[in-house]
């Protein structure tokens, strides 16, 4: 293994390269090392690691949609290149030169019985990329110079333990590092993307409403995306919608806190606020750049360094917070990471913790999920985490002859990213199913997902239209709620849709669920499980 090129060993380090000076520290520590240190200059991509690749590890992509699988050297994630040229260069990696040209783990990557990750993602982006058989660590400082020195991120190497427990141990590193405090309860609640997408009505929000006041205990019912005007207009209401505040104000007067959809650091090249303040978009040259295309619109990145968008940013929250929001899924929020120019010059990952941080100065103490987001550079500036891809009604995209989101991908990220919730935010595993219309579900795959997300102690949203529920969808919401509570084990990280989750201390006791996500029957924690099911074993 080699630390700046040169074999791993405890002590200081200082040379000067072409651009930039670099002085570091390598610190044994229980079970492994950590770098720290300074760089100062214009170090670009600066190459941290390198050892030899492991035959099989565990990748992790760097924003909340991304993968986190099982993987082994010379695999590429399915249809990436078709996902990144069709949707954005970006959706998958700030360095996209890099993704196009291998397989890239970003922040961390794990071993059978080690793992090496960066601890904090505030200036650089990391990544590690796979070359001639070696893994390589980068710090990615694209354009930026700086004249005084400015830290690393600091590098840790786990080793001599099983990759599950490793996992955990670089989890509390991390949150050590960008100290994280404690965190409430996990919300459970309502919201209406899943079932009326962007033809939601101001009548279904109330409708929903009625329907939850008589027969579920949720805290939080959230309006998605389908509202607003166009995208980047927050305050601007689709006709017919309805009025925001009233809404607000009855779902408050039910007792719960609500929420509301934006995607902050994205507009419309057809909305209000592009086409008054075209210079608050990050740009290619002197012209906005285009950041990704959806709702069959062309969509551009806030400038998040911009005084003036800035601004807006804070007052748009702040009028939302002032007509009843106390919950805000913020989505799309890699926009502002996109590589480009800005109005002042600093990273790609600094504007985004710039505007993150906008949002929450805007909100105070009011609950932030973050969603479609980059990992490492949010902790501490969201209480909740959507921490896989978007989840649908059906279990496999090739089956349905449906391209893109399914819910067998859904559920995976969120058993594979156990380690982070508690530790980073709270894990949103995306919204539950429930009814047994209007889907294509069996009654195994959404048994599967609930309790899955129930017994991970995850967030709890349901997204039907709650007529369509029947008797035993409503037990099977009520069964994962009674999962929650517990401190949370995965065993089987380097398996292929076999996992065995494991729960203690929460009010069901000790319990584990064998989740065997794939199409065949598998032998998991002693029995075998059938295809798509989430089986309980004996303790």
């Amino acid at each position: 293994m080699e630390i700046f090129g040169k074999r791993i060993a405890v002590g200081p380090i200082h040379f000067t390269a072409e651009r930039a000076e670099v002085r570091a520290d390598v610190r044994a520590i229980p079970g492994g090392f950590v770098l720290t240190g300074t760089v100062r200059g214009r170090p670009g991509r600066l190459e941290i690691f390198r050892s030899p690749a492991p035959s099989r590890f565990l990748m992790n992509n760097w924003q909340s949609w991304g993968p986190t699988q099982a993987m082994s050297p010379g695999e590429r994630l399915d249809g990436l290149e078709e996902r990144m040229a069709n949707y954005s260069r970006f959706v998958f990696s700030p360095v996209p030169d890099e993704a196009a040209r291998t397989l890239l783990s970003d922040y961390f990557i794990g071993g059978p019985e080690s793992v090496v990750g960066f601890l904090s993602s505030r200036i650089a982006h990391p990544y590690f990329s796979f070359e001639d058989g070696a893994m390589v660590g980068y710090l990615e400082y694209f354009e930026g110079e700086f004249s005084e020195a400015i830290p690393l991120e600091p590098l840790v190497l786990l080793i001599e333990a099983p990759l599950e427990r490793l996992l955990e141990a670089y989890a509390d590193r991390v949150a050590a590092e960008n100290g994280v405090r404690p965190f409430g309860p996990n919300p459970i609640g309502w919201s209406s993307w899943y079932q009326y997408f962007t033809g939601i009505t101001g009548a279904d929000i109330e409708k929903n409403l009625r329907l939850a006041e008589a027969g579920y205990s949720f805290d939080v019912f959230q309006i998605d995306d389908g509202f607003e005007a166009d995208i980047g207009d927050w305050l601007r209401m689709k006709p017919d919608f309805g009025d925001l505040s009233t809404l607000a104000a009855r779902i408050r007067g039910a007792g719960m806190k609500a929420g509301i959809w934006t995607a902050p650091f994205s507009a419309s090249g057809s909305s209000e606020l592009f086409g008054r303040h075209p210079d608050w978009f990050v740009r290619d040259g002197d012209r906005p750049a285009v950041c990704y295309r959806n709702w069959n619109r062309e969509i551009f990145a806030l400038d998040t360094t911009h005084p003036e968008a800035l601004s807006w940013l804070r007052d748009t929250f702040r009028s939302l917070q002032r007509l009843g929001f106390e919950y805000f899924k913020i989505d799309f929020l890699f926009a502002a990471a996109m590589p480009g120019r800005r109005f002042r010059a600093v990273t790609p990952i600094q504007a985004y913790r710039e505007g993150l941080a906008a949002i929450r100065e805007a909100v105070g103490a009011d609950f932030i999920l973050g969603c479609g987001a980059p990992l490492l550079p949010s902790i501490g500036g969201v209480d909740g985490m959507r921490v896989g891809e978007d989840t649908a009604p059906f279990w496999d995209s090739k089956k349905s002859g449906v391209q893109g989101p399914n819910a067998r991908i859904a559920i995976k990220n969120p058993i594979l990213r156990w380690f982070m919730h508690r530790r980073w935010w709270l894990n949103d595993p995306d919204c539950l199913l429930l009814r047994d219309r209007d889907i294509d579900l069996a009654p195994n795959e959404r048994a599967l997902y609930a309790r899955a997300s129930g017994i991970l102690d995850a967030m709890l949203i349901d997204s039907d239209d709650l007529e369509l529920i029947s008797p035993e969808g409503k037990a099977l919401w009520k069964e994962a709620v009674s999962l929650q509570g517990g401190r949370v084990r995965l065993d089987g990280v380097l398996e292929d849709d076999g996992y065995v989750i494991s729960s203690a201390g929460g009010p069901t006791g000790p319990i584990r669920l064998a989740a065997n996500l794939s199409d065949s029957t598998r032998r998991l924690g002693g029995i075998d499980v059938p295809p798509r099911s989430g089986v309980f074993l004996d303790e």
